[in-house]
């Protein structure tokens, strides 16, 4: 029997590589976003619920209609800046709502959860590479929020059926390999998305927040992990607690970090462009190097990286970026037409030009409208036209593809 997995956060950018592939393993995956930062374009497998964990009684009705056998917990807010500036959304967000999450498991009995976590719990690390067994020390509300998540976590465990699998990632950055799938946000604080849109054109400069941290360039060092690496860790660790495995914390890293300085060097280098770059005050919160010690991971789940090189990070990054470019340039041009039916069903390729003057020539003389027209003639299955129909809402809404806006 295929197990059915919730994936919350799902529309946003780990979630959705790890919903890509969970399809691929042969998962029936819903997932439940509010679609605040994330794309509804990017959920490429499964059932998309819109929305938000806060809404109990809601979120509880998924659960009893849909009988999870795992649930994956991504949905946070993610910016330390701004849990420094607002604290008590970070709170609300990240751990009030991993609670409510977790009461849905306890009412409807799931016992398996994979949780979303960060290094920001460790803090300044005293000694890098950092274990699952150094300090956790966070130095914002947004490490503090996750650490909080996770002790709930751990002492519901304790007194349930449930057993839990929590990683804690460190820089995420890059894109699916076949350019499918990857970052799409308005707003960008990561340093390989900011440098991409810098080379592109769509930033005027990048700013090195501190160039005086105890490091031998003087910039922040941090151990950066494609995508797609973090997403096949979450199916290995969905396998891992399939197959009865105990709760674990894991790290998610290559246990190589680099500065800031060798970051922006490389995106420059690969792009060909020597944009600006502005050195700035440090940022409350940021440590000076955080690097994991992932040898946990590899040898109780299998982890095995194919993508440990800054060179494919920043290149599918910067390749995801240039098509990001292209598909801003296409949701104008279907804007400007309303997005309407028959330009998305030529846009797709699912009928020529011609065809459809034919078909609104049908449409107008027997009354019917051209969805069901085209459902009757066959071109297109009921389940087919209402996919594309919430595709249409969700394009007039601005939640299909969340464009970067130029800085």
């Amino acid at each position: 029997m295929t197990k059915k997995i919730l994936v919350t956060g799902g529309a946003g950018y780990i979630g959705s590589h790890t919903v890509y592939q969970l399809g691929k393993f042969g998962y029936d995956v819903v997932v439940y976003d509010n679609l605040s930062t994330g794309s509804a374009s990017a959920v490429t497998n499964g059932e998309l619920i819109v929305g938000g964990l806060e809404n109990k009684k809601f979120l509880s009705h998924i659960f009893a209609k849909h009988q999870f056998d795992a649930v994956i917990h991504f949905a946070a807010s993610i910016s330390v800046p701004e849990s420094v500036a607002q604290p008590l959304d970070y709170y609300t967000n990240n751990t009030c709502n991993t609670l409510n999450l977790l009461q849905c498991c306890q009412i409807y009995g799931v016992d398996k959860f994979i949780f979303s976590s960060t290094a920001a719990t460790y803090g300044e690390p005293k000694e890098n590479p950092v274990t699952e067994n150094s300090p956790t020390e966070p130095m914002n509300p947004y490490g503090r929020s996750k650490l909080m998540s996770e002790q709930i976590i751990r002492d519901y465990s304790r007194t349930s059926g449930l057993k839990y699998v929590i990683l804690r990632y460190f820089n995420v950055a890059g894109a699916d390999t076949s350019g499918k799938i990857g970052q799409s946000a308005k707003k960008a604080e990561h340093l390989i998305k900011v440098a991409c849109d810098a080379a592109l054109g769509r930033r005027h400069c990048v700013k090195v927040f501190g160039t005086d941290f105890p490091t031998p360039d003087g910039t922040g060092i941090r151990d950066y992990i494609h995508v797609e690496d973090l997403a096949r860790a979450h199916i290995d660790a969905l396998r891992y607690l399939e197959a009865g495995g105990d709760s674990q914390i894991f790290n998610c890293g290559y246990g190589r970090g680099y500065s800031v300085r060798e970051v922006i060097d490389k995106v420059k280098e690969i792009s060909g462009v020597d944009f600006s770059v502005i050195a700035t005050m440090r940022r409350a919160g940021d440590p000076a190097c955080v690097v994991a010690c992932a040898d946990k991971i590899r040898q109780m789940l299998g982890w095995e990286p194919k993508f440990n090189s800054l060179d494919t990070i920043v290149r599918t990054a910067l390749n995801w970026e240039k098509k990001l470019i292209a598909l801003a340039q296409l949701e104008k041009t279907l804007a400007e037409q309303n997005f309407k039916l028959g330009v998305l069903l030529l846009e797709k390729q699912i009928i020529s030009a011609a065809e459809l003057e034919k078909f609104l020539q049908e449409q107008s003389a027997n009354g019917m409208k051209l969805g069901e027209l085209l459902v009757q003639k066959g071109i297109l299955c009921q389940n087919h036209l209402e996919s594309i129909l919430k595709e249409q809402s969700w394009r007039k809404k601005g939640v299909w593809l969340k464009l970067p806006i130029a800085v």
